[in-house]
């Protein structure tokens, strides 16, 4: 990959420098006398929401675990640390993080600042865990945002889109380690989830359903399930008409097993079963292009029927699309701000100029039910449509003013998107 393009290669960034500072410090002084600087994270976003024509800012180097508490349940981190480090110094300890994303390599400054989730009807997006964080404001001065604050601007800060300053660390609350197994399923016909959506979703700790869109069913079924103290796993052969897949399953049709996280029942930790691709192995398709919308979860089963009805506009340029749960939260700019939701996730072939074009196909199908997009991934709503799906917009947009007056972490993004 190129040191100037994000991880997928479909994005250039148009920053004149890249700096990687060793520690708090050094950021401070960088952005006190920068004139426009924005955060890299492992650049997994899709599109410019953390570009600028300055200067970019990696965190790498700063990504230790700096403490845990076992008295309140806490882990504080550097905001540079990846989820598959933390989780191996978790596990060790005997602790875990509620969820995870379908990917390991990203990090958990990057993941919470863009509403980045994993699946499960009863979990929030990863930003959820979040109890406080350390900002580098324009000034270079330091702030905290915390839930023990009586002012309420965490809600705004966990879910930063990277316009407050530069996260320096996170305190993320820690639930007790847990095992999953995991089975997967082969051809699940859509209009199962008519009358049985509750009943697949709520089948297991984190449930994902994966499509092409060649037809109206799902080519496989992701089961998660929490392994009880007692008992073995479920051995049931059929699930509302899916059989149980006889050998390893990669989500995208015709791709090798080998980068998937174990399945067929074995039993492992969380963090080895939760994301589906392994930490060590080149995730997902490789070379790609994403988009990802939300809807009201009630509104789901109409949503996936509506986007039926272009699948031959979607199949053909799609590697596959995933459905997953995510429960609501009191995050500002989340996309599940106040609503049970469900993710329906694409992930594309490397054209652009053809995706480009079915975006606004699928938007249109979507807009009866308010879909809001991904922060960091493509998309071609119109900015006053965009906003008009964010109720704490104006708080927003007050908080970011106020860490960063002269508007030294704003780039076209969020001038577009938020600022106009």
């Amino acid at each position: 990959m190129d040191h100037d393009r994000n991880w997928a290669g479909n994005y250039r960034y148009s920053a004149s420098e890249l700096h990687i500072p060793e520690n708090v410090e050094q950021i401070q002084r960088l952005v006190a006398r920068s004139s426009r600087i924005k955060v890299l994270g492992t650049r997994h976003s899709f599109n410019g929401i953390a570009d600028c024509t300055g200067s970019l800012l990696s965190l790498q180097r700063l990504n230790r675990v700096l403490a845990l508490d076992q008295t309140r349940h806490t882990v504080t981190v550097e905001a540079g640390i990846r989820y598959g480090e933390l989780c191996q110094y978790l596990h060790n300890r005997g602790y875990a993080l509620h969820n995870l994303a379908s990917l390991p390599h990203i990090t958990v400054a990057g993941a919470c600042a863009t509403a980045t989730h994993g699946s499960g009807d009863l979990n929030g997006n990863l930003a959820t865990a979040v109890h406080s964080l350390e900002v580098v404001k324009s000034d270079g001065e330091l702030a905290v945002f915390s839930r023990d604050q009586q002012d309420g601007a965490i809600a705004g800060a966990a879910v930063g889109l990277g316009g407050l300053g530069v996260v320096t660390r996170l305190t993320l609350d820690v639930v007790p380690a847990f095992q999953i197994s995991q089975h997967v399923y082969d051809n699940l016909p859509l209009e199962r989830l008519d009358e049985h959506f509750d009943d697949i979703f709520s089948s297991a700790y984190s449930v994902s359903l994966f499509t092409d869109w060649k037809q109206a069913a799902f080519n496989q079924v992701w089961l998660k399930r929490k392994v009880p103290e007692q008992g073995s796993p479920d051995t049931e052969t059929d699930f509302f008409g899916a059989a149980r897949a006889a050998a390893h399953r990669h989500p995208v049709p015709g791709y090798p097993a080998d980068n998937c996280s174990e399945q067929m029942g074995v039993p492992g930790p969380w963090y080895e079963r939760l994301p589906h691709f392994r930490m060590n192995f080149t995730p997902s398709a490789g070379e790609e292009l994403q988009s990802e919308y939300f809807v009201p979860r009630h509104d789901a089963y109409q949503a996936l029927c509506a986007l039926d009805r272009i699948r031959e506009h979607i199949s053909p340029l799609l590697y596959v699309s995933e459905v997953r749960t995510i429960a609501a939260d009191e995050l500002w700019m989340s996309p599940c701000y106040k609503q049970n939701s469900v993710g329906i996730h694409f992930t594309w072939k490397a054209d652009w100029g053809a995706v480009r074009q079915v975006l606004p196909l699928i938007e249109k199908q979507l807009a009866p039910f308010q879909a809001r997009p991904h922060w960091g991934k493509l998309f071609a709503m119109p900015p006053a449509r965009l906003q008009s799906l964010y109720e704490k917009l104006p708080d927003f947009r007050q908080l970011l003013v106020r860490c960063d007056p002269e508007g030294k972490f704003r780039n076209d993004f969020l001038n577009q998107y938020i600022m106009n």
